[in-house]
C-alpha cells in the first residue's frame, strides 16, 4: 500500500494524474475529471494502470518538489551509479490530454526502466498494443493512448518496456497523449517549449494572488491546488480528483469526489475571491446558472463537470480498492438527497460574487429569487445535511442557519445594491427563521448549539454559526458551542466531523476532517483564544505532504491522510483560515459577504 500523502498532481484544468514517489502515475482519467480511468493501480495494484519512470534500481525519490509556484513536479533520485531527475508536467490543453516525462541526467551514468501499462474502464480493458511508425498505441474501444518515446520500446504481457540509462547533461522525452480511437494520430507537444509554457501559465496565474501573510507558501500552493480542480471548458470546481479513497482502511465509506458540488464550489469560492480571483467566480456563477436553470425544486447538491444531472451510483467489483477497502465507486447517489443549506449556500456564493465586484446579471437575481421562493416554503422541512448522512432526515441546525443566511444575503442585495425583492418580507422570514432555531437548536442547559433539534450530539458545522453572520463571535452562545464542539469531536487535537453511528445510517469509523480542523482554529481564533488557533493551525500545514497536499481526512492514531485527494475542502479550508488568523482580511470590503467578517447581532 502506497500512502496517499505519496503522490503529487499534476493537472490540466481538464483532468487530472497522480504520481507516487517511486515514480508511478497510479491514477488518471481520461479525457476528463469524471471519466473512466486509464490507470487505475492507486485503487488496486499495477494490473489496473500505471505509468512508472524511475531508476531500474527502484525505491522512492530522495527528494521532489514543484518547481516554484507552478504544477511542474521535480522529482530526484541518488543511486549507487549516480542521480537522476524525472520533471513531470501536464500542459496547459490543446486538443486532448498530454502527460510529459522528462528525465534529465545529474551525475553519473543511472540505468532507467519505464513501463507503461495502460488499462482502460478503471482497469477493465486490456488496449491491443502496437507500433506504429515510431510511435506506440494503445487502443480499446473509445480510447486510445500514444506515447513519443526516444529509446527503443518493446511491448509484452500488455504493457509496454524500455530500458535506458542517461549521463549528466542527457536527456529522455517521454509525452503521453490520449485522443478517441476514430481520430487520426496526434502530433505530440514539444517538450520543452511545453514546459515552459506550462511554466508560464501557473507562475502568471499565481501572481494575481493579493494575500500577504506569514504562510505566503502553503496559501499560494493551495491556491494552485484549488485551481488545478477547476475544469477550464465550464468552471465547474471539482471536490476531489479520485474516488473511493477511504475514509477508514479496509471500511466501506468510500465516494466518488469527482463532481461539482455546490457547497465544495462556495467555499472555494469564499478562498479564491479573497486572494483576488474574480475570473474564476464569474467563471462558476456561469456554471451555475446553467446547471441549475429550471424549477428551484430541482436544485441538486452536486452536478457533473457540464451540469449534468444524473450522476447514478455503482460499484466496480474487479477493483480490490485501496488498502482492500471495498467497494470502489463510481457516480455519487447523494445526489438524490435533500440538502437545506445548498440553496443558503448557493444564494451566499451569488451574493459574494456580486460583493466582490463582479458586474450584476439579471439572470443570476433572477436565480436567487426563484431559489428563495422556494426556500421560504421548505427551509422548516428536515434534510439530509451537509454530511450527506444516509440515515433518517433530521431538522439539522446548521442546514437551518443556512436557510437564515440565504434570506439574509438577499436582504443585503437589495439594501446594498438596490435591487428589486420584497425586502420588508425576506427581512420577517430572515427573523423567523433565527427566531427557531436559537429555541430548538440550542441546549440552553448545557450552553450549545446542537447537531439537529431534540439531540444531545454536536457537529462540526455548528462552529460556522458566526462565521456567516448569524450570531457575534462574542456571544456566550457561541462560546459555548465552540467549547462543546471542541470537548466532544476532538480526537487527538483533531477534529471530527460528527460522531459516527446511527446518525450517518453507515457502520465503520472515519478520520478526522480536515476542513473542520481549519474551522476549528478560525472559530478559536474568532473566540480570542489567538495563540491556541495558531498552534492548530500550525499542526495542521504539518499534516501536509512533501509537496503541500491535504486529502479528506487525517487518521492520528496511524499518521497518516485518509479519503480522497486531494481535497478542495481541505485546501479551502487552509486559506481562508490562513486569511483570518493573519489578519489578511483587508479585502472584506471588496467580497462584503459575512463569510468573512465577525458575525453580528441579529
Amino acid at each position: 500500500m502506497i500512502p496517499i500523502e505519496d503522490y503529487a498532481l499534476l493537472g490540466d484544468l481538464h483532468t487530472a494524474a497522480l504520481v507516487s514517489r517511486a515514480g508511478a502515475v497510479d491514477w488518471l482519467c481520461l479525457p476528463r475529471f469524471d471519466s473512466a480511468a486509464g490507470f487505475a493501480a492507486l485503487l488496486h495494484d499495477e494490473h489496473a494502470g500505471t505509468w512508472r519512470l524511475a531508476p531500474a534500481s527502484g525505491g522512492p525519490a530522495t527528494r521532489r518538489s514543484y518547481r516554484g509556484d507552478t504544477l511542474v513536479l521535480s522529482s530526484e533520485w541518488d543511486t549507487a551509479e549516480g542521480t537522476v531527475r524525472v520533471v513531470d508536467f501536464m500542459p496547459p490543453r490543446r486538443d486532448g490530454p498530454d502527460l510529459v516525462r522528462i528525465v534529465e541526467g545529474v551525475s553519473g551514468r543511472v540505468p532507467m526502466r519505464m513501463t507503461l501499462r495502460p488499462r482502460f474502464d478503471y482497469g477493465d480493458i486490456v488496449p491491443w498494443l502496437r507500433t506504429e511508425q515510431g510511435r506506440h498505441v494503445a487502443v480499446a474501444g473509445p480510447d486510445a493512448l500514444w506515447l513519443s518515446a526516444p529509446v527503443p520500446v518493446e511491448h509484452s504481457g500488455g504493457a509496454f518496456h524500455a530500458r535506458f540509462g542517461v549521463a549528466p547533461g542527457e536527456r529522455a522525452e517521454f509525452v503521453l497523449t490520449h485522443r478517441p480511437s476514430h481520430l487520426p494520430r496526434p502530433q505530440p507537444p514539444e517538450p520543452a517549449r511545453a514546459l515552459a509554457e506550462t511554466e508560464a501559465f501557473w507562475t502568471d496565474w499565481i501572481s494575481r494572488c493579493r494575500y500577504r501573510g506569514p504562510w505566503e507558501g502553503a496559501v499560494r500552493r493551495s491556491l494552485i491546488t484549488l485551481k488545478a480542480l477547476t475544469y477550464a471548458p465550464t468552471g465547474g470546481i471539482v471536490a476531489a480528483a479520485t474516488t473511493s479513497l477511504p475514509e477508514e482502511l479496509g471500511g466501506s465509506r468510500n465516494w466518488d469526489y469527482r463532481y461539482c458540488w455546490l457547497r465544495d464550489a462556495t467555499f472555494t469560492l469564499q478562498a479564491l475571491l479573497g486572494t483576488g480571483y474574480t475570473g474564476e467566480a464569474r467563471a462558476w456563477r456561469e456554471w451555475l446558472v446553467r446547471a441549475v436553470a429550471g424549477d428551484p425544486a430541482d436544485l441538486q447538491i452536486m452536478y457533473g463537470l457540464d451540469g449534468a444531472r444524473r450522476l447514478p451510483e455503482s460499484e466496480l467489483p474487479w477493483l480490490d480498492g485501496y488498502a482492500g477497502s471495498r467497494p470502489v465507486r463510481v457516480g455519487n447517489a447523494a445526489v438524490g438527497q435533500f440538502q437545506l443549506d445548498v440553496w443558503g449556500e448557493v444564494l451566499d456564493g451569488l451574493h459574494l460574487v456580486r460583493e466582490a465586484g463582479v458586474p450584476v446579471e439579471l439572470d443570476a437575481w433572477d436565480l436567487q429569487r426563484a431559489l428563495l421562493d422556494y426556500l421560504e416554503g421548505h427551509w422548516d422541512e428536515p434534510d439530509n445535511s451537509l454530511w450527506e448522512v444516509r440515515g433518517p432526515r433530521r431538522q439539522f441546525t446548521h442546514s437551518k442557519v443556512m436557510a437564515w443566511a440565504g434570506v439574509d444575503r438577499a436582504v443585503h442585495t437589495v439594501e446594498d445594491h438596490h435591487l428589486d425583492g420584497p425586502v420588508e418580507h425576506w427581512r420577517a422570514l430572515r427573523e423567523r427563521i433565527h427566531a427557531d432555531v436559537c429555541a430548538h437548536g440550542f441546549d440552553a442547559r448545557r450552553g450549545t448549539f446542537t447537531q439537529s433539534y431534540g439531540s444531545s450530539e454536536v457537529d462540526a458545522a455548528l462552529l460556522l454559526i458566526p462565521r456567516v453572520g448569524f450570531l457575534p463571535w462574542n456571544d456566550p452562545r457561541v462560546h459555548g458551542t465552540v467549547d462543546a464542539v471542541r470537548a466532544q469531536l476532538c480526537r487527538d487535537g483533531l477534529l471530527l466531523r460528527y460522531r459516527p453511528g446511527e446518525v450517518d445510517g453507515l457502520t465503520g469509523d472515519e478520520g478526522a476532517f480536515l476542513a473542520c480542523s481549519f474551522w476549528l482554529a478560525d472559530a478559536l481564533h474568532g473566540t480570542g483564544r489567538v495563540d491556541e488557533a495558531r498552534a492548530l493551525f500550525e499542526r495542521l500545514l504539518a499534516l501536509r505532504n512533501d509537496v503541500g497536499l491535504l486529502s479528506e481526512e487525517y487518521d492520528t492514531r496511524r499518521g497518516c491522510q485518509l479519503g480522497n485527494t486531494p481535497q478542495a475542502f481541505s485546501m479551502v479550508g487552509l486559506v481562508n483560515a490562513a486569511r483570518h488568523l493573519s489578519g489578511a482580511t483587508t479585502d472584506t470590503n471588496a467580497t462584503g459577504s459575512q463569510q468573512h467578517m465577525p458575525g453580528r447581532p441579529v
